[in-house]
């Protein structure tokens, strides 16, 4: 079950690089919230798969499950309940505005993982 996968690990460093370069350097209405959300859950699936070995639905449900909890510690205000809210860790990780449109963007970006997992396996299954 632990494992080190290096393809994924690769893969979660670059989607980090992106993330940040969108946190630090877009300022718009779309690419940052939306696309940013898709970005995050491709992400975590890709960093939880380069330790786990575990089927593709089950990590992605995993981590499809994960999002929304903190979508819904968002909804609930949690860093602002904790007193939290002048700690920038704690509001860039949980975040700190609920929005039912990231519910959506966390299933697209899960979508495009399952949709790429499916082609890459048949991919590898058929060059053999």
């Amino acid at each position: 079950m632990l494992t080190f996968n290096k393809s994924y690990f690769r893969l979660a460093i670059l989607l980090f690089i992106i993330e940040v370069l969108i946190a630090l350097f877009v300022r718009d209405n779309f690419i940052r919230p939306y696309f940013g959300d898709v970005l995050v859950v491709m992400l975590l699936y890709c960093f939880f798969k380069s330790f786990f070995r575990m089927r593709v639905l089950t990590a992605a449900l995993f981590v499809l499950v994960f999002s929304f909890g903190i979508e819904c510690f968002q909804f609930l205000q949690i860093v602002e309940k904790l007193d939290l809210e002048n700690s920038v860790l704690a509001s860039t990780i949980i975040g700190t505005s609920f929005a039912w449109q990231d519910l959506l963007a966390y299933v697209a970006g899960l979508i495009i993982v399952l949709i790429a997992e499916k082609y890459w396996h048949k991919k590898s299954t058929t060059s053999k």
